[in-house]
């Protein structure tokens, strides 16, 4: 194989790419309407899925679901999002809950 043909996109590249854009929009409006920012984490949900977890400038939380890891991370990259490796300290305190997330977690518990 040669450097051009490495160079040249395939049509899978394409379709991730159109993908991921897609994907970017969303996290892009969802950051429009929290403050202008996020922070974000691209996790595995599994074989299929990859979550990108959001936390906007105002505290709000979101997510959105790729259908791949490099996706997830493409499209948290095209919305301009602040990427972390882990959900825990600092991102996880910016984290507003309001009465609807804390009863869900106490009925979980009963």
């Amino acid at each position: 194989m040669t450097s051009a043909e490495t160079a040249t996109p395939t049509a899978q590249d394409a379709r991730a790419e159109r993908r991921a854009k897609r994907i970017a929009k969303h996290i892009t409006a969802f950051t429009a309407q929290h403050g202008g920012s996020a922070d974000g984490v691209v996790e595995y949900v599994g074989r299929t899925a990859t979550r990108i977890v959001l936390v906007g400038a105002d505290g709000a939380w979101g997510d959105q679901v790729a259908p791949t890891y490099a996706i997830g991370q493409r499209a948290a990259q095209l919305a301009g999002v602040t990427l972390h490796d882990t959900f825990e300290g600092e991102l996880g305190l910016k984290v507003k809950t309001g009465a609807y997330e804390w009863k869900r977690m106490a009925g979980i518990q009963i």
